[in-house]
């Protein structure tokens, strides 16, 4: 059975069948007209089909299956000791958000609990929280994985898996672990598997763990939302990026903001830039512990942070109403990189901006991206020095609105007149000098460059370790493990850089490597339980010497060798180089003296 976003759909969720309880949660959360991947899904999924749904993001995937499982939990009763519903998503903030919104649509419903489990978190309050009993479980594969295997997750009870953004999960190497974790799900079992593009693999899947599922094709009129409008600007004409993009904080009305980057490295750099202007901003990449991470996001929501920097990775599944603008300060890898970035913005129907900043060398992949979205992106020219200016007058004069507006300006007004008296000067004289001085380092107009002026940061200082020491993992050779992957799993959740990983000793059954000898307690703590290969490290501090020169990391094979381990696409072989040079034997009794 196949059903496209152009059959006839229900008017209003009332007219669903949903239960009570999920119905008035949805009133509450103010949506009344279902989407069109909402309206197609959850009449078959309340009905017990598997469903193969291909959306694009943003378009409502989530309601289109919590809510009709949370309408069967609500007339079964919820508050089972064993989950019933597993969700699996690609990464920590997509199961952060998730698992939110069954515990806001699944707020009515009494004794019903959720948890979000995924890497890079703590344990323990993953560990209290499947003790107590939940019914739905949000996680990502690999931390799914660790808990099967030591026993704290139980699936016998499930009643429903959901694989949300499987392509994407395909594209990071997870499609033979979220095999692995349908297999060992009963057998009875509902499947939703959602996905924006059905590449071979995703629907291999499909026909190995799913029961003659109802296949649902919403497909949009483009392939980018209508309310987001997308401009570029081509750099060059002697201004910089980074430059561009402070003209643009000064000039567009944002609320907020995030400005994507192709490397870690570049995300700091930009950050510091524009927080060096006085505007609040935090980057945010795989260095990022997940900690701080969710602080960060957390601060965008509530307004302390109004501006984000950000690689493709760190940014998906970030849900965040007040974002209005993006920036691609770097082209996208592809085109839909390109759309899962501009998705951040004009979310839950609201207007959003997209500027792309794109050099002449780009505009072949300016047109693929064009195609892709079936739209068409409009030039742009940066802000003027006139328009920035009026800019900053317009947010000047509604700060003095709302000062204006303040219910008590008794104290202040005596304050002036008495200074105005005393010193002899003009109350106008006076308005000025204060606004001068509530502009501080900011100045109210610029000058006919249009750049605004702003101090050089200091870069910050890397961080310092002490001598190196050896620390043991349980993982060797017998499970495939290679120095690339361990110098990669370190330096992804550690925030350690490569210069601070020494000789790495791999033998059979486990591995000595060296490390800083001050690690933080924190780190070492949670570098015992990342996985590589869906083994923990189990990181630990050993007084056993390392060989002098480990088999695994001879210094003939290291030298051109990346930081993962890897040889460089563009590295030749000494032989072939060589080879290349070298003129064969017999070329060279071809060459004859001139005149014989």
């Amino acid at each position: 059975m196949s059903i496209s976003d152009n059959d006839s759909s229900p008017a209003s969720f009332d007219a669903m069948g949903l239960a009570p309880a999920v119905r008035a949660a949805v009133a509450r959360a103010g949506y009344e007209t279902p989407s069109a991947i909402q309206a197609q899904t959850i009449g078959p999924m309340l009905a017990g089909r598997d469903v193969l749904g291909q959306a694009q993001t943003g378009t409502g995937k989530t309601a289109a299956f919590a809510l009709p499982i949370l309408s069967r939990l609500a007339e079964a009763g919820a508050g089972a000791a064993r989950p019933r519903v597993l969700v699996l998503a690609p990464t920590r903030e997509l199961a952060m958000q998730v698992a939110a919104a069954f515990d806001t649509y699944g707020a009515s419903i009494p004794g019903f609990s959720s948890v979000a489990i995924y890497g890079g978190a703590p344990y323990g309050p993953q560990l209290a929280a499947l003790k107590r009993g939940v019914d739905v479980v949000v996680a990502t594969p690999g931390r799914v994985i660790d808990h099967l295997k030591r026993g704290s997750l139980d699936l016998s009870a499930l009643e429903w898996l959901v694989l949300d953004e499987a392509d994407e999960m395909l594209r990071m190497g997870f499609i033979d672990d979220v095999a692995w974790i349908f297999e060992q799900a009963p057998a009875e079992r509902q499947v939703a598997l959602f996905s924006a593009t059905m590449p071979g693999a995703i629907r291999k899947i499909a026909a190995q763990h799913m029961q003659e599922p109802v296949h649902i094709t919403v497909a949009a009129a483009t392939g980018t939302a209508d309310n987001i409008r997308q401009r570029y600007w081509i750099v060059g004409r002697g201004v910089s990026k980074s430059e561009a993009l402070a003209r643009l904080l000064e000039a567009e009305p944002y609320d907020a903001m995030i400005v994507f980057a192709r490397t870690k490295k570049t995300t700091e750099t930009i950050a510091e830039e524009v927080a060096a202007r006085g505007v609040a901003c935090a980057a945010l990449n795989g260095d990022v512990a997940q900690a701080q991470r969710e602080r960060v996001v957390a601060q965008v929501k509530s307004g302390q942070i109004d501006v984000i920097v950000a690689t493709d990775v760190a940014a998906r599944g970030l849900d965040v109403e007040r974002i209005s603008h993006v920036i691609n300060f770097d082209m996208p890898a592809d085109p839909e990189s390109y759309i899962h970035r501009i998705g951040r913005t004009g979310r839950a129907g609201r207007a959003g901006d997209a500027i792309l900043f794109a050099t002449a060398k780009d505009k072949g992949r300016f047109k693929a991206i064009e195609r892709a979205t079936r739209q068409s992106i409009e030039p742009m020219d940066l802000p003027t020095p006139a328009e920035i200016n009026a800019r900053h007058v317009e947010r000047f004069q509604t700060r003095l609105a709302e000062a204006l507006a303040a219910d008590d300006l008794s104290g202040e007004r005596a304050l002036v007149a008495e200074f105005c008296e005393r010193e002899a000067v003009a109350s106008i004289e006076l308005a000025a000098a204060l606004a001068r001085l509530a502009q501080g380092d900011r100045r109210l107009y610029l000058g006919a460059s249009g750049s605004p002026a702003t101090p050089t940061p200091d870069k910050p200082k890397p961080a310092t370790s002490g001598p190196l020491r050896a620390y043991r993992i349980e993982i060797g050779r017998k499970q495939a493990v290679a120095p690339g992957h361990i110098v990669g799993a370190i330096i992804n959740e550690s925030g350690l850089d490569n210069a601070q990983i020494g000789r790495i000793d791999i033998r059979d059954a486990y591995t000595l490597l060296e490390l800083p000898g001050d690690l933080p307690e924190e780190t070492l703590a949670h570098l015992k339980t990342v996985a590589i290969r869906q083994n923990r490290l189990g990181l630990s501090v050993s007084d056993e010497p390392l060989s002098e020169r480990p088999a695994t990391r001879p210094q003939k094979k290291t030298t051109g060798l990346d930081a993962r381990g890897k040889k460089p696409r563009h590295a030749k072989s000494a032989k072939a180089a060589k080879k290349k040079k070298t003129p064969t034997a017999t070329a060279k009794r071809r060459v004859k003296p001139a005149g014989r």
